[in-house]
């Protein structure tokens, strides 16, 4: 069955719009437009979506769902991508498939790169990094060619974090186990920019890719699974995640 799905990302200073068109025969295309937008997200976003639609030749009620990059991220940004995919699924009776930014950034870090085992990571502020590690599904499962979690996600200190993904990293990343693996390991995101020294103690990688951002193609390849399998939920469900509920309850208007 064919399937068209519209992403947006905008957890980072990045701000992108993607439309995945899937066809029966398993094979797709996804036109994406991304721009390095510090805080214009607002003001980009909905002409970014008209632009995909437009070179899609679809209408919004044409497509078959939304998704959208629930964060962890900068808090504005997370906020922008859930009001906007809540908006759009209303006016047009669509569900919608949430996904973590950090495995977003994740699956980036795998197409770039190759890295079955990615530690991703944001710089959270407040001296701390929203963090989470993922492993590349395996060959001949409904997981092949995407990331999945191995732990919760966190926000920590950089340098004191859970005990449960920094073993777990260990355990994913073990060259006596796989050294094609741990070869390939790679700290993807903004928290290796800032904490590179504090986080590689814990956390070894082989690579730093700390530029990469999460990207509205990644979104939706991650979503069109659960949006195949019925996954998505109602419009009012489409809610941001902040990991950190304390700043929440402090932010304009809570």
């Amino acid at each position: 069955m064919g399937m068209n799905l519209l992403a947006l990302e905008t957890a980072t200073e990045h701000c992108s719009v993607a439309l995945l068109r899937s066809a029966v025969d398993g094979s797709h295309e996804v036109l994406v437009r991304r721009l390095h937008a510090p805080r214009q997200q607002t003001e980009l976003i909905l002409p970014m979506i008209d632009e995909v639609l437009a070179e899609s030749g679809l209408r919004l009620n044409q497509l078959d769902g939304l998704a959208y990059s629930r964060g962890p991220g900068a808090f504005t940004g997370v906020r922008i991508a859930a009001a906007v995919a809540q908006g759009l699924a209303l006016g047009a009776d669509l569900g919608v498939v949430p996904v973590s930014s950090l495995q977003a950034l994740a699956q980036g870090a795998w197409r770039a790169t190759g890295a079955e085992a990615v530690l991703a990571s944001f710089d959270a502020r407040m001296q701390e990094v929203y963090a989470g590690a993922f492993l590349l599904g395996a060959e001949g499962s409904e997981q092949a060619g995407l990331m999945q979690p191995q732990t919760a996600e966190v926000a920590a200190r950089p340098e004191a974090l859970p005990e449960a993904l920094v073993l777990a990293w260990s355990a994913m990343v073990d060259a006596a186990l796989s050294p094609r693996r741990a070869a390939t390991a790679v700290g993807a995101g903004s928290g290796w920019g800032s904490y590179a020294e504090a986080l590689g103690r814990q956390l070894p990688v082989a690579v730093i890719a700390a530029e990469l951002p999460p990207d509205a193609e990644d979104v939706a390849l991650l979503a069109a699974p659960g949006l195949r399998a019925g996954a998505a939920v109602a419009p009012e469900l489409a809610l941001p995640v902040y990991l950190r509920d304390d700043v929440w309850k402090k932010l304009p208007g809570r």
